[in-house]
């Protein structure tokens, strides 16, 4: 199946630039951990869990969760490519709502 390959690959390097390109955006964090575990992340996504964007608090769910702050950018990445009521817009705006810290040089 090279096409299903071939969407695949494109679907992960989707995560990785989505979170390249918001972090840099938002000058804030660190774009190692999406970049790096986009691959794992979208196969347990995508094969593995248990869930469903028309139905996000459906009980018997699986839950995704990350301890690190640096791989939020890649959570939101996930629900926006697999149709939870995040947009790009949202991926867009990313820890700009409220920011009242400057950045150290």
């Amino acid at each position: 199946m090279p096409h299903k390959k071939e969407l695949e690959t494109k679907c992960i390097n989707t995560i990785r630039f989505l979170a390249a390109d918001a972090i840099e955006k938002a000058k804030s964090g660190h774009p190692g951990m999406p970049m790096g575990a986009a691959a794992a992340a979208f196969t347990l996504w995508t094969r593995h869990l248990k869930h469903s964007p028309e139905n996000p608090q459906w009980p018997d769910r699986d839950r995704f969760v990350l301890s690190s702050g640096h791989a939020s950018m890649l959570l939101y990445a996930l629900l926006h490519l697999t149709g939870y009521n995040l947009s790009l817009n949202d991926i867009k705006n990313f820890r700009t709502v409220g920011k009242s810290y400057s950045r150290p040089s």
